[in-house]
């Protein structure tokens, strides 16, 4: 960790180890408009495009040319999937702290040595688990926190996507760098219903691939069983490319009411668009999507909207600056989302035994 200085304006010096839709979209808008940070380095292995948005940016031909750049503080390993243990591992070794792109191994094997390693070596390792800022999950949190439906007994959360034919030249469509359903979404919405409910003892699961010529996973259900937190809601995770009419993102039921939202949170949309996180009203939702809220307490009957919360992707990057420079706790530590991975190793398990698999 950095020690605390009195200047709070001094930069972390940061470089990207790619510049595809997850560079572009998620990481370097974040990184270019919060001032604490400089984003120095790019790497591109044969183009320039970084340099359309961000002229001053050093284009590096390599991981190791990226690494090599003493004036760097911090990597983002945003490559594909089966490289992150591997990079992640070179940058700590290269003396630079880590922000790896979801998911954050392949094998909690692999995270728990990740950890390990950066803890001996005195650097920061987290895990761009950006959706606990997503609008919608901020809003569920703040319903639960409040107790508007009682007590809670059914979670159910759905990633509802259409695509019916096969993404051709990408490597999350092969198999041969990663990818599939449940370590992409499903390292989000995993990872979310861990924050409100903890590590279940056990879960069961069932996933395949259901599009004509698929090679990965395109279709999950999990459920928990008896999470920490909350031992008796049953929570439901699923996704899928096959959802033409959209489900609702998330519906919860409680002893006293119930809460169901439907759509996306528009960052990810907005950022396609090219605005920027300094964008007047940003994270807002339309009111036109916020959730539907039914409650009966004591007789007295509400049905209507509930104003969703902004969603702000840009927390994640200000929580790592206040951790580095201000002692803030680290919210997206690496250590506590290597249970994510073990989730889906576990949820593979099960699938391909068709049986409830523990975690004790």
């Amino acid at each position: 960790m950095f020690e605390e200085k009195e200047n709070f304006m001094d930069k972390i010096k940061i470089g990207l180890a790619a510049y595809g839709m997850s560079g572009q979209i998620f990481h370097a808008p974040f990184i270019s408009c919060n001032p604490h940070f400089d984003l120095v380095a790019i790497t591109e292995r044969s183009k320039n495009l970084s340099w359309e948005r961000y002229p001053d940016v050093r284009i590096t031909r390599s991981f190791d040319e990226l690494i090599g750049m003493d004036e760097l503080d911090m990597v983002v390993v945003n490559t594909p999937d089966v490289t992150h243990y591997d990079y992640a591992r070179r940058a700590l070794e290269a003396g630079k702290h880590v922000i790896v792109e979801k998911p954050f191994t392949m094998t909690a094997a692999e995270g728990d040595e990740l950890v390990s390693f950066a803890a001996k070596k005195g650097l920061v390792l987290s895990v761009y688990q950006n959706r606990r800022w997503d609008s919608d999950f901020l809003t569920i949190k703040e319903i639960l926190a409040k107790g508007l439906l009682g007590r809670l007994v059914e979670f159910e959360s759905t990633f509802s996507r259409y695509r019916n034919f096969i993404k051709p030249n990408t490597w999350k469509e092969t198999g041969e760098s990663g990818g599939g359903l449940t370590y992409n979404l499903g390292a989000h919405i995993i990872d979310q219903a861990v924050q409100l409910f903890g590590m279940p003892e056990a879960l069961f699961a069932d996933i395949a691939t259901l599009r004509d010529n698929g090679k990965v996973d395109d279709y999950f259900v999990i459920h928990f069983l008896k999470p920490s937190e909350y031992p008796g809601v049953k929570v439901t995770l699923k996704a899928s490319y096959l959802m033409c009419e959209a489900e609702p993102r998330f519906i919860l039921h409680g002893t006293e009411g119930s809460y169901v939202k439907f759509g996306l949170d528009p960052q990810e949309a907005d950022l396609t668009k090219g605005l920027l996180p300094n964008t007047p009203h940003w994270g807002e939702e339309d009111q036109d999507f916020w959730g539907m809220i039914h409650t009966e307490k004591e007789g007295n009957v509400f049905r209507g909207k509930y104003p969703s919360l902004p969603g702000n992707y840009g927390a994640f990057y200000e929580n790592i600056y206040q951790h580095l420079y201000g002692g803030a706790v680290l919210q997206s530590h690496a250590k506590e989302v290597v249970g994510v991975i073990r989730l889906i190793e576990a949820a593979k398990k099960s699938s391909r035994m068709q049986r409830v698999v523990s975690l004790a």
